[in-house]
């Protein structure tokens, strides 16, 4: 079953309209979607470990763009689709409190969840919700989804035969450890500030 979905992965990977999904993917990631680009990103720089790099800049840009959707949510669609999303990740009742952090560490909020497998939208929505400099915030998005995607990148592009038979070889932990990922990113996103 893993080798088959494996193989369908790669295939995914390589066709044509592989790099437009990616983008979809990492500018839904940054509003709305709650999976991660990394998921198409890995098996693609697998696939063509020399793309890598436009993949990263691909990844960043969409993200960034899908980022200013999100602000927007949570600057002008708040009392809608922004207080959903806030509410489902719990943050609701926290919100005053948020808003003093935010205050306060707004950058260090963007830069370190933009890195980490927190959901990036609710980065997002609150950066718009408490009206966090827009162009500021824009700067730290692109440098911290940057990072993030071009840092893949680099070990894919000098470590991507390695992994490649790796991810051969243990597709099956590799699926298991990015659903961990992914949970993990939800749990920390409805259990931290």
């Amino acid at each position: 079953m893993f080798k088959r979905l494996y193989d369908w992965t790669l295939s995914l990977a390589e066709s044509k309209h592989s790099t437009w999904a990616l983008a979809g993917i990492a500018f839904a990631e940054s509003s709305f979607f709650p999976l991660p680009p990394d998921l198409i990103l890995l098996p693609m720089s697998l696939a063509q470990p020399k793309k890598a790099w436009l993949y990263a800049g691909v990844c960043t840009v969409a993200s960034v763009l899908g980022g200013m959707l999100g602000y927007m949510i949570g600057a002008l669609l708040y009392d809608t689709l922004g207080h959903w999303i806030i509410e489902l990740y719990g943050y609701g009742p926290r919100i005053e409190t948020l808003r003093e952090f935010y205050a306060r560490w707004g950058w260090a909020f963007i830069i370190v969840k933009g890195l980490t497998p927190i959901p990036f939208k609710l980065v997002t929505i609150v950066s718009g919700l408490l009206g966090y400099n827009f162009p500021l915030f824009v700067v730290l998005a692109a440098l911290t989804r940057g990072a993030r995607f071009f840092l893949l990148a680099a070990a894919m592009n000098h470590f991507g035969d390695f992994f490649r038979v790796k991810l051969e070889e243990h597709f099956a932990v590799f699926i298991v450890g990015m659903l961990a990922i992914i949970v993990g990113g939800f749990w920390m996103a409805t259990h931290l500030v």
